[in-house]
């Protein structure tokens, strides 16, 4: 039974972790205002009919705060970046030279600013609700355990541990997001 118990914290606290770990690569592809090559992550681009991820079909590097270059392996690939970046919904028009493919960060509004902020609170938001969905879970495995004979002193014991990793991964979430509202506010 013990045995079980620790079962059920480890895997709580690992997959509080990969919650963790999903919003932190959610809030790097919210722009900051500086360039950065992995806010490209995620966007797919048609590779010979399959969907390939663009860091694979092109060298991607920041040039300066405001400016990514993309140097496509294969020149004909540079329609398919090109519309694979305007479908992706970054706000960014790529400019073309033919051989290379620039993309210029326009200096941030304070209203974008705010709406980006407003973006990192809901990714935070559902890293919470992923943490408490994980605590529920955890709760409800210790209390089967309790019915099938574990002593109720351990079961509530294991609830406050639970409760405890809770509480630090969701303190862990208001940290990422302090400090992503500040790159984003920093003019």
């Amino acid at each position: 039974m013990a045995e079980d118990l620790n079962v059920i914290l480890k895997n709580t606290s690992e997959s509080m972790s990969k919650a963790i770990n999903h919003l932190e690569s959610n809030l790097m592809k919210i722009r900051a205002g500086k360039a950065n090559p992995s806010m490209l992550d995620g966007i797919m681009v048609e590779y010979y009919g399959n969907p390939t991820p663009i860091s694979q079909v092109a060298n991607i590097s920041a040039l300066d705060a405001r400016t990514i270059t993309l140097q496509p392996w294969e020149k004909n690939m540079i329609q398919p970046i090109e519309k694979a970046i305007m479908m992706s919904n970054l706000g960014i028009n790529p400019q073309n030279d033919g051989s290379v493919i620039r993309l210029f960060l326009p200096p941030l509004t304070e209203e974008r600013r705010k709406q980006l902020v407003k973006n990192c609170g809901t990714e935070g938001e559902h890293a919470k609700v992923s943490i408490r969905n994980i605590r529920r879970d955890a709760i409800e495995n210790i209390k089967k355990l309790q019915k099938d004979g574990l002593s109720e002193d351990i079961c509530k014991n294991a609830e406050k541990e639970v409760q405890d990793i809770t509480d630090k991964y969701t303190s862990t979430v208001e940290k990422l997001l302090a400090a992503k509202e500040k790159e984003i506010m920093v003019v």
